[in-house]
């Protein structure tokens, strides 16, 4: 049930950030038709490459609804890391875009149209942006989304772009400056560039389960410690991260008198309060007698 909520809610953002996109993509298409920039062309080419990641996720989020069954025993989360993935690779394919037309512009420079009426349109986007960027990089961090996190950080890369955008087009009127478009073009690839290495990155780290950070590790060890005092000694803790869900595995040692009724008590203990703590987990705990002990 904790699990369908999560989901749930992890779509209606999903399905804001395909509204929030279109919105914005025509905010940015009226500031590049008004202009003819190149700047604002590439800066619209970006975000019409977060509508169809926006929809990637969507989708995504869809699929890693599923419950498991008995093709994907461990459900199908990971679907969301490839969202993020097909995301990161848009990215790049959107600066190498760029790159190509900055190239042209800097080979023929020209005065962009009513520079200004474009900075309203683009600054009003980029507000917009910046909002809905707070928004979603949050509500991952809640809901342990890697596509809704991928998402913020994709929209506020966006903002930045937007704010050296309209701080260095100002100057092109003003100064005279027919190059600056092309080069302000350069700039938003290279931004684009480093933003889909990070979320490729990412996206890799899940799936190849990638452990959680080190306090989260140490937070789990101390759980397990206060809630088995009985227990002589674990060993051969392992994590993997999936989406919302954290997947724990352990050998937990035992005195081998124990019976099975007391033992499978201390399971359910160790269980119920790191549930308590972390939320989503699956957790496997293989029981064994003190002959076992590592140390």
């Amino acid at each position: 049930m904790i699990l369908n909520v999560i989901q749930d809610k992890k779509i209606l953002f999903s399905i804001g950030s395909i509204i929030i996109s279109i919105v914005v993509l025509y905010l940015k298409y009226l500031a590049w038709y008004t202009t003819n920039s190149i700047a604002f062309y590439s800066d619209m080419l970006e975000t019409l490459i977060n509508v169809a990641a926006a929809i990637f996720g969507f989708i995504a989020l869809l699929i890693a609804a599923r419950p498991a069954d008995a093709d994907h025993p461990y459900g199908h989360h990971k679907a969301e890391y490839l969202s993020a993935a097909a995301e990161g690779l848009l990215v790049l394919i959107t600066a190498i875009l760029i790159f190509y037309e900055s190239w042209q512009s800097w080979q023929h420079p020209r005065m962009p149209n009513a520079p200004f009426i474009g900075i309203i349109w683009n600054g009003s986007a980029g507000i917009i942006n910046l909002i809905w960027s707070l928004i979603l990089i949050n509500a991952g961090k809640k809901l342990c989304s890697p596509a809704l996190i991928a998402g913020g950080q994709h929209v506020l890369s966006d903002v930045w772009t937007t704010i050296g955008l309209i701080g260095g087009f100002i100057l092109i009127p003003l100064l005279d400056l027919l190059y600056l478009d092309a080069i302000l073009g350069f700039l938003i690839a290279l931004n684009i560039l480093r933003m889909g290495f990070h979320v490729i990155k990412e996206a890799i780290d899940g799936l190849m389960d990638k452990a959680p950070p080190p306090s989260t590790i140490e937070h789990i060890h101390k759980i397990v410690e206060q809630n088995a005092p009985e227990a002589l000694e674990f060993h051969m803790m392992r994590f993997r991260k999936v989406g919302a869900v954290l997947f724990i595995d352990f050998h937990l040692v035992l005195p081998g008198n124990m019976n099975v009724y007391c033992a499978h008590q201390i399971c359910d203990r160790i269980e119920y309060a790191l549930k308590q703590s972390l939320g989503s987990v699956s957790i496997n705990i293989h029981v064994e007698p003190e002959e076992e002990k590592k140390s």
